[in-house]
């Protein structure tokens, strides 16, 4: 399959996507940049092959046998030769234990598998997910028990930073939520209070993306990641994961506020720290122009 069919297959199934599940709860494309480089090399025959997988979550509700209703997490990358080959999806949710969401992960890989060799496949990943997922609860593992910490012993780690926008961040209760919630979960980066707001958050994927997962519930006018960044460690250990970090520790960062509200900070203080951190071409992806450095 040609590199331009493959890429207009990936925008015709994502299209589906976002109109049969219109809510962000339900579907949310998690790094918004990869997108539009998919799009602009399907509009433009010579552009260059994108750089980044697109990446999205769906969100499943479905009930256990007791009635109680679970909510499971489908993240979700595509390939840039996607559907030649699988889609790269791992199913979470708060109730599976970790060698219940090893083995249904790898169900979930052994029957894309066997069905869908080439074919579009998230619409029925998410039907199979919906169907079978809830059974993984009460599973006993025992048996399984030496093949999960086989499993987990060989997993790849994978080391993730999220470039979060915002409209604007004033509320201190946000702040302090995003302050302490990246210390919960071990992130280290920065957040820019302010008009627009920007935040930087660095770690383990799972941790990242539990962070995206409980900022983007809370209410704002305007918020989304502008561009992600993976990094696959393998058998990442903690001084792996600590050789990655560009921050020491997530903190908030003022650059000089100005404005009737005090409330737009220093873009070029912002460079100027973005560039400290080998970051610079980020600013860029926020704000549409080169930066520079100011002496």
């Amino acid at each position: 399959m040609a590199n331009q069919e493959a890429a207009e297959i990936q925008i015709s199934e994502l299209d589906l996507l976002s109109s049969m599940f219109p809510y962000e709860e339900e579907f949310a494309v998690t790094d918004q940049l990869a997108l539009a480089e998919l799009k602009h090399y399907v509009e433009n025959e010579s552009a260059e092959v994108p750089s980044s997988k697109v990446q999205f979550l769906l969100n499943i509700k479905t009930e256990v046998p007791n009635a109680s209703t679970v909510e499971f997490s489908i993240s979700c990358a595509l390939p840039f030769k996607y559907p030649s080959v699988l889609p790269e999806i791992t199913v979470r949710s708060s109730l599976l234990s970790r060698s219940q969401q090893i083995l249904l992960n790898s169900d979930l890989k052994t029957y894309l598998m066997q069905n869908f060799s080439g074919e579009p496949c998230i619409l029925s990943a998410r039907e199979w997910v919906k169907d079978h997922a809830a059974a993984y609860i009460d599973k006993d593992l025992s048996s399984f028990s030496m093949a999960a910490s086989d499993a987990t012993k060989s997993e790849v780690t994978t080391f993730t930073r999220l470039w979060i926008y915002s409209h604007h961040i004033y509320n201190k209760q946000k702040r302090k939520n995003i302050i302490d919630w990246a210390k919960e979960l071990s992130l280290s980066g920065f957040c820019m209070p302010g008009k627009p707001g920007v935040v930087c958050v660095e770690g383990l994927q799972s941790s990242c993306e539990e962070f995206w997962s409980r900022i983007r519930r809370l209410t704002w006018k305007r918020i989304h990641i502008r561009h992600r960044e993976d990094v696959s460690l393998e058998g990442g250990g903690h001084a792996e994961i600590q050789k990655q970090r560009k921050f020491p520790t997530l903190e908030e960062k003022c650059f000089d506020a100005h404005g009737a509200r005090g409330n737009h900070m220093d873009l070029g203080q912002l460079y100027n720290f973005l560039e400290e951190k080998g970051c610079a071409d980020i600013f860029q992806m926020y704000f549409g122009v080169e930066g520079h450095s100011r002496g």
